[in-house]
């Protein structure tokens, strides 16, 4: 099968990715918000999108590897594993040779499959856990 990528998806395949995976939707105007500030790789299989992921960069030593997502159909295909390899691809020639450190996030089970890009999980001997917070102003106290 053959993978061509691109940089743009638009918020409403954005949005059917995301559910079709399990996560919620995002407003509209929320999540063009995030595609407008990261550095979307998505790609495409036989005409259509198949996943996407995003980087967050600070262009200088900090990036985030966020939404890495394929749908399911295409799962199990290697789209994922294109994708991360673009993204680290991506990270490593923006970097311009100085020292960058990657985070992610990954979903619980899917460890495995970021430790063979050489991510290491936390916490363990030298590193604490890894934390998040989210800010729902909807959701009742």
């Amino acid at each position: 099968m053959e993978i061509k990528f691109k940089n743009m998806i638009d918020v409403e395949t954005y949005n059917k990715l995301r559910e079709t995976v399990g996560w919620n939707p995002l407003a509209p105007q929320q999540a063009q918000r995030g595609l407008e500030h990261s550095y979307c790789i998505v790609a495409e299989a036989e005409h259509k999108t198949a996943g996407m992921l995003r980087i967050l960069s600070d262009n200088g030593y900090m990036a985030f590897i966020a939404d890495v997502m394929v749908f399911p159909e295409y799962q199990g295909k290697g789209i994922g594993t294109a994708l991360m390899e673009k993204a680290m691809d991506h990270i490593r020639t923006e970097s311009r040779g100085l020292t960058v450190i990657i985070n992610l996030m990954a979903v619980q089970g899917k460890e495995s499959f970021y430790t063979k890009f050489g991510f290491i999980e936390r916490p363990n001997s030298s590193d604490g856990a890894g934390m998040h917070q989210w800010i729902n102003p909807f959701e009742k106290k």
